[in-house]
């Protein structure tokens, strides 16, 4: 089985671009947001399972999360090479459009049919946010080409 299907990305995009989505939640939105963001995390069901393990199941999903933004990583770069993004206002566009389709109408239906507070869906709207469109910005200025020629 060939993998020459799969659009190449520059591996330093990759390592960086997970690190770029891990650093949002320690460098960024944890003393930005404070209490409102904890709260965002916990009103998550997935997070709530997560807490409820032991020890060990908290690795488990820590190390699944670093292989998720990986892929997230992978995914962005591949789409911007895909797509020829060359701008900042290309790669927003990009980013804007990708948290538009994975993460908006979750975010509307918290809102609307959950009846979740205002300030707990907008926490994590701005988190994804800044990991979707921050992260194709992130990865437009770092490079993600293999070849830059191509």
């Amino acid at each position: 089985m060939s993998l020459h299907y799969l659009p190449p990305v520059k591996p330093s995009a990759i390592a960086l671009g997970t690190v770029f989505n891990h650093g949002i939640e320690l460098a960024v939105m944890t003393p930005l947001f404070g209490q409102t963001y904890q709260r965002a995390k916990l009103a998550n069901t997935k997070e709530e399972f997560i807490r409820s393990k032991e020890a060990s199941s908290a690795a488990v999903a820590w190390g699944t999360s670093l292989v998720g933004s990986a892929l997230q990583s992978y995914g962005v770069g591949a789409l911007i090479n895909a797509t020829g993004t060359l701008s900042y206002k290309g790669a927003a566009y990009l980013g804007g459009l990708i948290f538009a389709a994975t993460s908006a109408p979750a975010y509307l239906s918290q809102l609307l049919v959950e009846k979740r507070p205002l300030d707990t869906v907008a926490v994590a709207a701005v988190a994804k946010t800044f990991e979707t469109l921050g992260l194709s910005l992130f990865l437009t200025w770092w490079g993600t080409r293999t070849n830059p020629f191509d």
